[in-house]
């Protein structure tokens, strides 16, 4: 016996490294998607935080992102001051459970957003440049009192500086001359236009604020004020994390925080030059001049400085004190959002409102959805810091109202996060997951801007069905490194060069007016549709940047590019600019579509103009001007001008399926290549596809299923051709191998002309669980949606499952069947010959089932689960109270009062043909 197990470990061994099983790169709490979890008055207990997290782990979830906020009218007694003893207690359960359960626990850095509490004073709250303009004549006393005039400002908003300037616009610094009642002790000879600068507040509270979480948003730009905020919660968590593993901060959404103590002293040190002597030009009203759009600029760069080091690196330290780990969302910040995102361990972007797909049969109804398209190109700043940085992982607060409440499927789902994985995300957040007591009857405690991921759903039992898909897509997304070939510069001056407004805060829902109408923005649409990979480079990163065998790193651990692209731009640093051909001479290619026309900034321009000419002029352009001119510096090259023809020059090639309109991102391992492909369009692929990589087995890895199976390929030179079905909303992973992989061959569809519409069978349709009463049984001649029987009254108000029964023959079994579900409202369990096939909850509606088929009487049952809406609908018609909450209460999609009592009744069941197609 030990004889053949020793030869048979031998035999192994011998074949193991000819040929390996493939499988899915491992899927843990990491790769499941996870949920902001909101904690409506803190009003936890112990025995309902187990129960919910159990749900939670048994559809799926890899863990919990705890925000709290405001609560439920009456339940005020079970209200638990935000961090105090028993909440830290709550807490420490929390993630006691979620161990045991093998999920994991972040934690919001306060309660609702953007951060501040009760412990946070005006002298740390976010601050707000005021200014009072004065005509002094000359040779006459001033009689005013330089003070704060806005009565909202009294009493805290303290004189920063107070400039005259005479005719020839000469500065005179007079702040030393006001005394503490505000008296000018001066005298002048000749008039004076006085500029009084206060340094006041915004007085923005906390929104969504939890009991013990309310009061002033700090100032960001204030390390005192950060450092000051983390006290509390040095007391409440000491040196330790709790176990926490991530602490996160929302989006920036800080209104107006324009300044902050000691603002011009910043100034002077980073920019060279006082603002003070210039506050003339910098607080000009004409919105064409070019040194106030200089000096804003200025203004704007050191705001982004003092973002990222006083409250982002501030931030960050904190966390890593702890041994654990920080996340931000950036977006909304006065700042280069590349450098904001790259200041934390996790970059957090978000996605809110719906998407256009031209998926057949994706429902989109116009009155249901925000008037906002999510860009995915947005999204790409957060990928691009943490791809720039090395860190594993980008997150993402995703559906943020998606659709108007309760009327949200899991179909509509899968093609917004399909995007949010093409545009580099690989750790997901739902948006959310409201918690609720035990004892709280449907439909529980809800959050007013969120998919309601909550066990009270009616769509609930086949939520593991899209959980599953993520963590399969993710589990790929988060192994090896992104495989993006361009890395393009953004050129942030070119926005911060703007005369008009103070600061400029880069919002998600300001898009139009920074990003879209940019060369920048144009470039990157254009060459992702042309089929290329790309991220975002800041002026920062190009300064750490280094070339190395012609790839360029930001940093050692960062993700490799194999050319840079600066798109024509009008303003650049002459240090960028010197960085860019330093990067050519270690060996990058660079593309240049124009060089800089200009440098940004107030300070010294015409030297710098002279040093950007310079080195421009330095480079040795060739006479005849071809299309592109190839520049030699050092060891690499500049190639100006035509970027698509740059890029031919380099033979660097697109990916050919974007000429099928197919969207893709690639993951480099140290076994080969995957490609996340995504068919978004109208229209169902089969062809072949030539991929730019070489590979020894090519893997077709389902994250609907779970399957594996290997594709034959064409070798080609450095290329491989395979072919590929994909219908319209599908998706699928391919695994390029460079080593031989064993794993069933995949058979592509092919029909076999027999098909089984069983649309006018004889069903039964039982309803087993939702509310608010369970219709009774059905008999059906043809299959219908139950909504449709409205003899009964009570189907017009049910949420929850339906269950459609069918018998039928099959005389001779074909290969294989494709069971394809018409009009599906909304998800569905098949069950064939009492076994469970599956779930179908995305588009299209199809599942292969030929394992569950036999020859001769089948049996075919359909668990369908509809919308929460019909019920919704059906309790605000009948006047029942069920949304009470404090602060906002609950809104609707365009943030009026929710009333869903004039609504439709929502579709819900099975429709059409239900077909079984043979295949060969």
């Amino acid at each position: 016996m030990l004889k053949h197990t020793i030869l048979a470990c031998c035999v192994i061994a011998l074949a193991s490294p000819l040929s390996a099983q493939t499988k899915w790169p491992v899927i843990n709490q990491q790769t499941k998607p996870w949920t902001r979890w909101w904690w409506m008055g803190s009003a936890v207990d112990e025995k309902s935080i187990s129960s919910s997290l159990q749900q939670m782990n048994e559809t799926g979830f890899g863990g919990v992102e705890i925000v709290p906020i405001y609560g439920a009218k009456g339940y005020e007694d079970r209200y638990i001051k935000y961090l105090s003893p028993q909440w830290m207690k709550m807490l420490d359960h929390t993630v006691q459970r979620s161990n045991a359960l093998n999920m994991g626990v972040y934690i919001s850095v306060g309660s609702g957003w953007p951060i501040g509490g009760s412990h946070v004073t005006i002298e740390d709250a976010a601050s707000k440049l005021f200014v009072q303009q004065y005509d002094w004549k000359a040779n006459t006393p001033f009689a005013e009192k330089i003070s704060i005039k806005d009565p909202k400002q009294q009493g805290f908003a303290k004189l920063s500086a107070l400039v005259g300037f005479n005719k020839n616009g000469q500065a005179i610094h007079l702040t030393d001359k006001v005394d503490a009642n505000g008296n000018l002790q001066f005298n002048t000879t000749g008039d004076l236009k006085l500029y009084a600068l206060f340094t006041g507040k915004t007085r923005q509270a906390v929104k969504r604020a939890a009991p013990g979480g309310e009061g002033y948003t700090i100032d960001h730009f204030s390390t005192e004020a950060t450092a000051n905020y983390f006290r509390i919660f040095d007391t409440a968590f000491g040196n330790s994390s709790h176990g926490v593993k991530a602490f996160f901060n929302d989006s920036y959404e800080v209104y107006n925080a324009d300044w902050t103590p000691g603002f011009f002293n910043e100034f002077l040190k980073r920019r060279g030059y006082d603002l003070r002597d210039h506050l003339n030009q910098f607080l000009a009203g004409d919105s064409t001049n070019d040194a106030t759009a200089r000096l804003k600029s200025d203004y704007r760069e050191t705001l982004a400085d003092l973002m990222r080091e006083n409250f982002s690196n501030v931030f960050t330290q904190w966390t890593n004190k702890r041994n654990t780990l920080s996340v931000n969302q950036a977006h909304g910040s006065p700042g280069n959002l590349l450098d904001l995102y790259g200041a934390f361990d996790i970059p957090e972007t978000e996605t809110f409102g719906s998407s256009y797909f031209p998926i057949r049969g994706l429902r989109r109804d116009s009155g249901d959805i925000r008037n906002v398209d999510p860009d995915p190109n947005m999204l790409k700043f957060a990928s691009s810091a943490a791809h720039a940085y090395g860190k594993p992982l980008t997150s993402c607060e995703t559906f943020t109202w998606l659709t108007e409440h309760f009327k949200t499927s899991w179909s509509q789902c899968k093609p917004e996060v399909d995007q949010v994985f093409l545009s580099g995300i690989n750790h997901v957040f739902y948006h959310g997951t409201t918690y609720t007591p035990d004892d709280v009857k449907w439909p529980g405690w809800l959050f007013y801007a969120s998919v309601n991921f909550v066990p009270y759903n009616s769509l609930w039992p086949h939520i593991k069905g899209l959980n599953d898909y993520i963590a399969r897509c993710q589990a790929v997304l988060q192994s090896g490194e992104p495989d993006n070939e361009i890395l393009i510069y953004w050129p942030v001056y070119d926005a911060w060069h703007d005369a008009k407004g103070m600061d400029m805060p880069l919002k998600v829902h300001d898009v139009d007016h920074w990003l879209h109408p940019t060369n920048f923005y144009k470039h990157v649409v254009h060459l992702q549709n042309a089929g290329y990979s790309l991220d975002f480079a800041s002026d920062n990163m190009l300064g750490q940047a280094k070339a190395q065998n012609g790839m360029l790193r930001v940093v050692n651990k960062g993700a490799k590019h194999k050319v840079l692209l600066i798109p024509a731009c009008e303003k650049m640093p002459v240090a960028t600019f010197r960085n860019i051909l330093r990067l050519a001479g270690e060996g990058a290619s660079v593309i240049v579509e124009a060089f800089p026309k200009d440098i940004p900034g107030f300070h010294e321009v015409e030297k710098g103009r002279q040093e950007l000419k310079a080195l421009i002029t330095g480079l040795k352009m060739s006479e005849t001007k071809p299309q592109p001119q190839i520049v030699t510096v050092g060891k690499g090259k500049l190639i100006v001008g035509d970027v698509t023809s740059a890029l031919h020059y380099l033979q660097i090639s697109p990916e050919p399926m974007a000429a099928s309109d197919l969207k893709f991102i690639r993951r480099q391992s140290a076994e080969g290549k995957f490609y996340f492909i995504v068919n978004n369009t109208a229209n169902d692929l089969d062809e072949t596809l030539t991929l730019q990589a070489p590979a020894r087995t090519v893997l077709r890895m389902d994250p609907l299923n779970g399957d594996i199976n290997r594709l034959s390929h064409t070798p080609k030179a450095n290329t491989t051709a395979l072919r590929l079905q994909l219908k319209s909303g599908q998706s699928i992973i391919i695994n390029l191998s460079n080593k031989i992989e064993s794993a069933p061959l995949y058979k592509y569809e092919r029909p076999a002309g027999e098909v089984i519409d069983l649309e006018k069978n004889s069903w039964t349709l039982d309803f087993k669980e939702g509310g608010p009463k369970l219709p009774a049984p059905k008999e059906l001649s043809n299959i219908q949606p139950w909504t449709d029987l409205t003899s009964d009254s009570s189907t017009q108000a049910f949420s929850g499952t339906g269950v459609y029964t069918t018998t039928f023959t099959i005389k001779k079994k074909a290969a294989d069947y494709l069971l394809q579900l018409d009009k599906l409202y909304e998800s569905a369990r098949v069950i064939i010959n009492g076994k469970d096939a599956g779930l179908i909850w995305s588009l299209p509606y199809e599942m292969r089932v030929g394992n569950y088929l036999k020859e001769g009487s089948n049996t075919l049952r359909i668990e369908v689960s509809n919308l929460m809406a019909n019920r919704i609908r059906d309790m605000d018609r009948k006047g029942e109270v069920w949304r009470n909450y404090h602060e906002i209460n609950f809104v609707n999609i365009n943030y009026k009062n929710f009333d869903a009592s004039h609504w439709k009744v929502q579709p819900a069941g099975l429709g059409g043909a239900v077909k079984l197609i043979a295949l060969q």
